[in-house]
């Protein structure tokens, strides 16, 4: 393999699987290509779980090549079954669509869409799906699926295995991905889809697809599908998911995220999810003797990529206000509490339940009783202590759940 784009994949451990990688690296070594990943619009925003592809998207662009962003408008009405127990939830056409402009935002704080040869090309499979007859469809498209194949596909064996249901819509869903392909291949010249590994078999069809209707060739690849060392999947805590967007996930909790790393997965996430050399990765890895060094680093350098440079130095100067001296940390996450609720004051297990900071009142009591809350640094040891306008400074408390939660509680 000659292509520094695909040895940069393989470096980095993105590259898992490949229709056929010698002819890709044959033709990514004389011109650029375009290629896209499809992204499903569920939520308002990705989570961490979707961030290898878009550093996939932002490696494509150091490379020269151009991506191309399918965002699924007409797929999500379906619901892909990959990786799946259950039917997903059917959203509306309009909550779709805010979704979308919503996740949109996040491309364009990681990726360069100032270089007119590089700029990422969005598109919305609704425009041509919502536009197929049914019938035609099936004579032209649905005619060269076999059942016999689509049945072996994991996406679709494993849910028949464990004897839950599938509908047929779900069913349907890896014909309408590989129609995406070939609607692509034929008008936005991309010969390359990239996806998890989970959507190996919906990617060959769409290989497969674009070469028996016009006698082409295309490649599909895929990227490694990240569980923690712990065998958690990538993206979501206990707590919920990680989400990319910071008006649902702020970027101080972003860095702190990554600053928790655990030590197992510091070296591949400095790799997975920063721009760092490879090889500057490999000398930092020998060379540190201290593995919290490296944990700042990972957690510097991806708040940096999603937040800007700005964001990352102020998480990591909160952070040391927060756990090495102690102080407030003015950038930690905020709670905000209507004076007039202070007045009379508040019950501490009131506060800490209504605030969110505790699931439940009872989940309060049990921290407290385990010395694991803090007002201002000082231990709580009454459940019963009261909060008031006197326990503020400046319009501010801080509270503290064990070693590495901590928040500001706002008069406003």
């Amino acid at each position: 393999m000659k292509n520094t784009f695909l040895l940069e994949m393989q470096s980095r451990g993105y590259l898992n699987q490949c229709t056929d990688l010698d002819k890709l690296d044959e033709i990514c070594n004389k011109q650029t290509i375009n290629a896209y990943i499809g992204f499903d619009c569920t939520a308002n925003s990705l989570h961490v779980g979707s961030l290898l592809q878009i550093m996939v998207l932002k490696l494509m662009q150091k490379h020269g090549h151009r991506p191309i962003i399918l965002l699924g408008g007409g797929t999500t009405l379906i619901g892909d079954p990959s990786g799946k127990d259950a039917t997903r939830k059917i959203l509306q056409q309009s909550e779709i669509k805010k979704n979308i402009n919503s996740i949109k935002k996040v491309f364009s704080k990681i990726l360069n869409t100032s270089n007119k040869k590089t700029k990422p090309i969005f598109v919305n499979n609704f425009d041509w799906l919502t536009k197929l007859n049914y019938i035609e469809f099936l004579r032209d498209i649905g005619s060269h699926f076999t059942i016999n194949k689509m049945l072996t596909f994991d996406s679709i064996k494993l849910r028949l295995e464990r004897e839950q249901s599938l509908s047929y819509m779900e069913f349907n869903y890896m014909i309408l991905q590989a129609y995406d392909f070939y609607q692509l291949f034929k008008n936005k010249k991309c010969v390359l889809q990239i996806g998890g590994s989970d959507q190996w078999g919906n990617i060959v069809n769409g290989v497969e697809l674009i070469r028996r209707k016009i006698k082409k060739e295309s490649f599909g690849l895929t990227t490694p599908l990240i569980t923690l060392a712990s065998g958690a999947k990538m993206g979501k805590t206990e707590k919920g998911a990680i989400w990319l967007n910071e008006s649902l996930f702020s970027a101080y909790n972003y860095w702190q995220f990554w600053r928790n790393t655990d030590d197992k997965d510091i070296e591949r996430f400095l790799k997975f999810f920063t721009e760092i050399e490879t090889k500057e990765i490999d000398k930092l890895v020998k060379r540190e003797n201290d593995i919290n060094k490296l944990k700042i680093l990972l957690a510097n350098e991806t708040t940096k990529i999603l937040h800007g440079k700005s964001a990352a130095r102020k998480a990591e100067q909160t952070s040391k206000s927060t756990f090495e001296t102690g102080g407030i940390g003015m950038d930690l996450p905020e709670i905000k509490i209507k004076k007039k609720e202070l007045e009379k004051g508040i019950k501490i297990l009131e506060l800490l339940f209504k605030s969110k900071i505790m699931s439940s009142k009872n989940e309060a009591r049990r921290a407290i009783k385990g010395n694991g809350i803090k007002i201002n640094n000082i231990t709580l040891n009454d459940e019963n202590r009261v909060i008031s306008i006197k326990d503020f400074s400046e319009n501010i408390l801080k509270i503290s759940f064990g070693k590495k939660k901590h928040f500001l509680i706002k008069i406003f």
